[in-house]
């Protein structure tokens, strides 16, 4: 029996294990880099061992540490969570060397999968419909479009679509360069890129007995840069007959690599309804509680199980109902997903159960009057700092509710509550994608963001109305110090001659006076809002006749507001605008902090670039981001350097159109 667990990984994941090591009684050991001495993992643990250093090289892929940790700890097991050497051959095969239980699949059968290009040989042999892969070196305009993939790994790392031939080699270098920093392997395979497809998987589960479950199907096709951001289960949709085919090819898959414990089949289907293997994860994936809350089941204790040598019923429980899963990501979608990075204030959505299995017994048939179950799955809470290190992933919100409808329009209602203070989130393209009729109605693909982003990241509205209870909250705030309500018998919006005071929320200019009978703003045009009461922390407004109440929140400069029409992020702006040093026009500033890992081949100063063109890669929250020329022109100056970390707005280089300076020229 575990006695006594490590968990060799970081954030939601670990505290995710842990949680259902306190349950069942598993003392629980954490390992930690600098960067998360003061992490929530580390602080939910029984004991936690530092791994010297901040990058993930030097901590959370040093399996030689983990292991001594495990030891020098007292756990008797090690389980991997997803990412990092959750899918690492060697370090299992580290873990038994070290007389220590290995919560995962054998070592060979990581190894059989860990080639996405030897594992197509194998489950072709299986008889698993897979896709023929291209040889890059011989690839004509009929090939295209191409999908390149990193042949070790995932994570959405290493993946390029190529739709013409002239941005192959570019392409196949960029593809191969990041594999090679993500995985330590630049191997890259290309192979037909199917238009409109959709991503599905099955989650498997093996013993040592024989006993292999698939429970069902996800959907996981509404993803980001190759990253998945909604999953379900079970996948809407699906022809007739297809759910068990892609069953049975996961049991078929499973039994090739003689595969113990929990994994993933992911497969692509065509618009078609053919289905091709993509790859198979052998681990806990990141969206296992849509399954987890559909089965009934804690796939985390069953995990423990298995590796303790109990066997698995014959049969699965029912599936019952329908799932959804959105992940919270630390991200500004309008900006090319852009990672954001800063201080946590608040992370609350009402109602939330912490990322506890689910307590429906298993076979519990749902009803009508079932009530939608809310889980929230984290590694944050409020106080903690995002940094650039790890994944941008704040938190999944989770809702299980008897129908599809009823689960998507539950997620859509927590996450419009959630109190989400701190740096900017992707929470409004959350709430606007799951209300999308082709997400509402299942005619959704892999390819939805590049289709609907724009529409999906419009500003939200009523940000004015926003700044206004933002400047009131100020005014009471400084105004009284008991919080009670200041009346507004005047009404809110007046043309009056007295000076009145002035407060700047990004571009919103708030004017107002307080009187004796509380406040009065001054109006633009157009505006049909009354002041109804103030409060340093509640302002409620006439909105065209409709009362609207808004909850507000200052951190410095910063104040979030939330409503039920939508939360905002404000910054406060000074009244007089300091004079600061300017930057030079065509500079090429950092969007987000992070390292910078390469440089366009040749770019030197002097060197001529054209609009558009990538010069340098920056990787922030293990993802690369390329900043581009902002137009043709010569390179006249270079500051950025390989290896070399930088903060949001750092001046990284220069680029100066020369054909306007001779234009301009006498």
């Amino acid at each position: 029996m575990i006695e006594s667990l490590l968990v060799a990984n970081r954030g939601e994941i670990a505290c995710r294990v842990f949680r259902t090591c306190r349950e069942r009684g598993i003392a629980t050991v954490a390992v930690h880099s600098d960067a998360d001495a003061g992490a929530l993992h580390v602080r939910e643990a029984d004991a936690a061992v530092r791994l010297p250093g901040a990058a993930p090289a030097d901590t959370y892929l040093r399996g030689d540490l983990i292991v001594k940790a495990a030891l020098a700890a007292g756990a008797d097991a090690v389980h991997p969570g997803y990412g990092f050497l959750s899918e690492n051959a060697e370090f299992a095969r580290a873990v038994l060397d070290a007389g220590l239980v290995w919560v995962g699949p054998p070592p060979g059968a990581i190894e059989a999968m860990a080639s996405k290009t030897r594992a197509k040989e194998l489950m072709a042999a299986a008889g698993v419909p897979l896709m023929a892969p291209v040889d890059p070196a011989a690839v004509t305009a009929a090939d295209l479009p191409l999908l390149l993939k990193a042949a070790a790994g995932g994570g959405g790392r290493g993946i390029r679509i190529v739709r013409e031939l002239s941005s192959l080699d570019g392409e196949l270098t960029a593809a191969s360069a990041e594999a090679a920093a993500a995985f330590g392997d630049g191997e890259v395979f290309a192979e037909p890129y199917v238009e409109r497809g959709r991503h599905v998987e099955v989650q498997i589960l093996a013993d040592a007995h024989g006993t292999v479950w698939a429970l069902g199907t996800r959907d996981c096709s509404l993803q980001r840069r190759h990253q998945k951001v909604i999953e379900e289960c079970p996948a809407p949709g699906l022809p007739d007959g297809l759910g068990a085919v892609l069953r049975e090819a996961a049991v078929a898959a499973a039994r090739a690599v003689d595969y113990r414990g929990a994994g993933t089949v992911e497969f692509l289907i065509s618009p078609e309804g053919r289905p091709y293997f993509l790859e198979m994860n052998t681990r806990l994936q990141v969206e296992h509680p849509v399954t987890e809350e559909v089965f009934g089941l804690d796939l985390v204790a069953l995990q423990l199980a298995v590796a303790e040598g109990a066997a698995l019923p014959t049969r699965p429980p029912a599936a019952q109902g329908h799932a959804v899963e959105a992940r919270l990501y630390a991200e500004d979608p309008a900006a090319r997903w852009a990672p954001q990075t800063g201080r946590l204030h608040a992370l609350e959505v009402p109602g939330q159960v912490a990322g506890r299995a689910p307590d429906r017994a298993p076979g519990l048939a749902p009803t009508a009057l079932s009530a939608p179950r809310l889980r929230v799955d984290t590694g944050y809470t409020h106080g903690d700092t995002i940094g650039t290190h790890y994944d941008a992933m704040l938190a999944k919100v989770i809702v299980w509710a008897p129908t599809r409808a009823e689960a998507l329009r539950g997620l859509r209602h927590a996450l419009r509550r959630a109190r989400v203070h701190g740096p900017g989130t992707n929470r409004d393209l959350l709430v606007r994608s799951l209300a999308h009729p082709d997400v509402t109605e299942a005619r959704f693909d892999t390819g939805f963001y590049e289709r609907h982003l724009d529409v999906l990241t419009t500003p939200v509205p009523g940000e004015r109305h926003a700044a206004v209870a933002a400047a009131l909250a100020d005014a009471a705030t400084r105004t009284r110090t008991t919080g009670e309500a200041l009346p507004a018998r005047l009404g809110g919006w007046r043309n009056v001659g007295a000076p009145a005071q002035r407060k700047t929320y990004g571009d919103h200019e708030v004017r107002y006076r307080a009187t004796r009978d509380g406040f009065v703003v001054e109006a633009d045009e157009g505006d049909d809002v009354q002041v109804i009461a103030v409060a340093p922390h509640r302002v409620s407004l006439d909105v065209g006749g409709v009362v609207r109440h808004f909850d507000v929140r200052a951190y410095g400069d910063e104040v979030h507001v939330d409503s039920a029409t939508g939360a905002y992020r404000l910054i406060a702006r000074p009244r007089f605008e300091e004079t600061g040093h300017r930057t030079p026009p065509g500079s090429l500033l950092a969007p987000m902090p992070g390292t910078v890992v390469r440089l366009a081949p040749g770019l030197a100063e002097g060197a001529r670039v054209t609009a558009g063109q990538p010069l340098i890669w920056l990787e922030a929250m293990k993802m690369e981001h390329r900043v581009t020329a902002p137009a043709s022109g010569t390179l006249t100056a270079l500051h950025a350097v390989p290896g070399r970390q930088v903060e949001v707005g750092a001046l990284l280089a220069v680029v100066t159109d020369t054909d306007v300076q001779e234009e301009s020229s006498p």
